[in-house]
């Protein structure tokens, strides 16, 4: 709200604005700019630091499939790109990629806490989680076989991941409902934001 008004200058349609700025709506910047400025807004998440983001797009309605391909070019520079139907689909985003990062570096943590609660060294067990979700992330970044798929993989029945799916897979104190609650609380805190 406070840098807006000094870009008004951009406006009028000679300028494409690429947008990151969570809960910041297409409606706000028409009205900064004008209703003839392309406008792309642009959900990013952490991992772009490190060239493995993943950005959602969406553009207003004088953004032209040119804005998009060059807003996209843009973002795909840290990681990869997706565009969105309708804006109201960026408070999703903002719930479960734009947060999602924090929510594995908690899951981190936790496994962390849980191997040092069984008798490892903490720092021993902080270096075999974090291997543990880099590893897997990139497992799954690689193979085309759904989660479900490789979760399966890595699961002998009867075994010990069996062990441990049945209480993070139960339905109703697993990590499905709880993941559910989490991401409807970030989305529902994300419209808020965008009133």
């Amino acid at each position: 709200a406070a840098a807006l008004p000094g870009l008004g200058a951009l406006g009028g349609g000679g300028t494409l604005v690429v947008s990151i700025a969570a809960g910041t709506s297409l409606a706000a910047f028409d009205s900064a700019f004008g209703a003839g400025t392309p406008v792309v807004r642009a959900m990013p998440n952490t991992p772009a630091a490190v060239g493995r983001g993943i950005t959602a797009l969406v553009g207003n309605a004088t953004a032209s499939d040119a804005d998009m391909d060059l807003a996209e070019s843009l973002m795909a520079a840290v990681g990869e790109t997706v565009r969105l139907e309708a804006e109201a689909q960026i408070d999703v985003v903002t719930a479960l990629s734009g947060g999602g990062p924090a929510y594995v570096f908690h899951l981190i943590e936790a496994m962390a806490a849980a191997g040092a609660a069984q008798g490892l060294p903490e720092d021993l067990a902080m270096r075999l989680a974090r291997a543990t979700v880099c590893g897997a992330g990139e497992l799954a970044h690689r193979d085309d076989a759904p989660a479900s798929q490789l979760r399966v993989n890595v699961t002998s029945p009867g075994g010990t991941t069996a062990a441990a799916l049945a209480h993070l897979m139960d339905d109703a104190t697993g990590l499905p409902p709880l993941m559910a609650r989490a991401v409807a609380a970030a989305t529902a805190r994300a419209r808020e934001l965008s009133q």
